[in-house]
């Protein structure tokens, strides 16, 4: 495997719900969960935090 492996991590944290900022990965190479679009698509990062703020961390204190 080639490449740059950012993608990658930054769409794994997103399914773990952990929001990431300033990275030089373009969105299209990047998955966002579906249920995402409801917090907004204009400003994709500051969607992710949205979310995360509003679903809450996939793993926490039980």
């Amino acid at each position: 495997c080639y490449g740059h492996a950012g993608a990658d991590m930054i769409s794994l944290a997103s399914i773990l719900r952990i929001p990431v900022a300033m990275h030089n990965v373009p969105g299209e190479a990047l998955f966002r969960p579906s249920a995402w679009d409801m917090f907004g698509t204009a400003d994709t990062e500051g969607a992710d935090f949205r979310a995360c703020a509003a679903l809450g961390p996939m793993y926490g204190k039980y």
